[in-house]
């Protein structure tokens, strides 16, 4: 029984930590995208990797700003935006879904 409720309780601790990787991308109306990306939990996503994909191949690589933020100037033709935090925290948002 004790071992049972160790396991739970571990289990539990691991759920109530676990944290989703979220972003949302914004037109700006003046050539730019601006992407705000952070973490379910409320932690801060300055630091993490972005990257634009065309092609299944990288036009464009930076970092989350110290506000969370990340702009850039709008790739002509159809691309991918990715906030990439590591394994398992990936998020991806086509450009077509990017809206004023």
């Amino acid at each position: 029984m004790f071992k049972k409720i160790l396991i739970s309780s571990a289990f539990l601790a691991t759920s109530l930590s676990a944290h989703t990787a979220v972003m949302a991308c914004f037109d700006n109306g003046d050539s730019t995208i601006t992407c705000e990306g952070g973490f379910s939990d409320g932690a801060s996503g300055s630091g993490v990797s972005m990257y634009i994909k065309q092609n299944d191949r990288k036009v464009l690589e930076g970092v989350m700003n110290e506000d969370s933020e990340f702009t850039f100037n709008k790739p002509k033709g159809k691309y991918t935006v990715y906030f990439d935090a590591g394994k398992g925290h990936v998020v991806a948002i086509k450009g077509k879904d990017i809206v004023e």
